[in-house]
């Protein structure tokens, strides 16, 4: 097998790996908190050995996530809250505080306030966080106090990584990381509202289309370089 198949092969198995990250985005639109991931391809350069040169190949295997901010849709729920600025909840989960942007929380059978996995939130200070459930009000401040009729009970905990980069997407909407949180201080709540997904759906349609146009181009040039091949074959052969 050539080298030039080799390398469209690469080419394409990386185009298929775009189109799935495509797709998934497309796929959230109307996921909450959701963040767009976008593919990223490098190159592989191979040497040749004795022979000299060297062979290139292209690879999408790495993702970055896109942590613009999303839209904030009034719901006028009193436990669906967004963040403005940068900042994450926290949520505790089996395997550990994981982050999230997605702020639909309802109190659970206790009063604490959990996601709709039933992962509890969390506040300044780690622990979760409590509504009772015979309140006649509950009210959230921006900087995420919540009180009851009035009593202010616990602050929730918005927070960042220290190194952005270290975020590992888990699970669609919640994000890992093993570096230190520290306070997301500019960053504020608003009570009623839910961040939507901040997926572009035009860009990541157009997208689509020219890594299908992309995919199709390669495809076609496999199957005629088969065809060189093989008349090649039946000429060698027929001597």
């Amino acid at each position: 097998m050539g080298n030039t198949i080799y390398t469209t092969i690469t080419r394409q198995s990386g185009l298929m790996n775009e189109m799935r990250v495509v797709a998934n985005n497309i796929a959230n639109l109307a996921t909450t908190g959701f963040r767009a991931e976008t593919a990223i391809f490098s190159e592989y350069v191979m040497p040749l050995g004795a022979t000299g040169g060297s062979m290139s190949m292209a690879r999408a295997n790495a993702h970055v996530t896109s942590f613009q901010q999303g839209a904030l849709t009034r719901t006028g729920g009193a436990f669906d809250l967004g963040i403005n600025g940068d900042g994450f909840f926290q949520l505790d989960t089996p395997s550990g505080v994981r982050l999230t942007r997605a702020g639909a929380f309802t109190p659970n059978a206790e009063g604490e306030l959990v996601s709709p996995e039933g992962y509890r939130l969390l506040d300044a200070g780690g622990a979760p966080i409590f509504a009772p459930l015979d309140a006649n009000q509950i009210s959230i401040s921006a900087d995420g106090t919540l009180s009851a009729d009035g009593n202010p009970l616990a602050q929730i905990g918005l927070v960042l990584p220290s190194d952005p980069s270290d975020l590992i997407r888990e699970g669609g909407v919640k994000f890992k990381t093993d570096s230190e949180l520290v306070p997301a201080d500019i960053a504020t709540v608003s009570q009623g509202f839910l961040e939507s997904s901040n997926v572009e759906a035009v860009q990541q349609i157009a997208r689509m289309i020219e890594v299908q146009r992309s995919y199709e181009m390669g495809q076609s040039f496999l199957e005629k370089e088969d065809e060189r091949l093989r008349s090649i074959m039946t000429l060698v052969g027929g001597r």
